[in-house]
């Protein structure tokens, strides 16, 4: 199937500057102009491997993998270095056990200023004074 940059955009569920910034970063070809008369005229026209393509960046996005990272997810997809992939899977795993615990613990924090703010209806707000500089 082929498509514009916008029937790829919407297919994608992105905007065509999306996909025009992925272009600028390497992870995403630009074809050449089909047609037109050689002085900028023409359309590009993408396929189904740029649409499947896009939509791995997104997911992979999705998983909290940076654009480098998937910039290099892609390039080992060409030679198949399972071991690198691994590693780089448990690298985000271990950052989102990170965040997990730093969630947790902001949470725990955030219930017992709550609890100590409905324990009394004098005095300063302990969520307000907690926040203060």
């Amino acid at each position: 199937m082929q498509m514009t940059i916008g029937k790829l955009a919407a297919a994608g569920d992105v905007g065509v500057e999306t996909i025009r910034y992925y272009q600028r970063r390497g992870l995403m070809g630009t074809p050449a102009r089909s047609g037109g008369d050689g002085w900028g005229g023409g359309v590009r026209r993408y396929g189904d491997d740029d649409l499947r393509r896009l939509r791995f960046i997104r997911a992979a996005q999705a998983a909290g993998f940076t654009l480098d990272e998937i910039g290099e997810l892609l390039a080992l997809d060409q030679s198949d270095d399972r071991a690198r992939v691994r590693a780089l899977a448990r690298q985000r795993i271990d950052a989102l056990d990170a965040k997990i615990a730093q969630m947790t613990a902001t949470r725990g924090a955030l219930a017992r200023l709550a609890d100590q703010c409905a324990a009394s209806e004098t005095g300063p707000c302990p969520i307000l004074a907690a926040f203060e500089p």
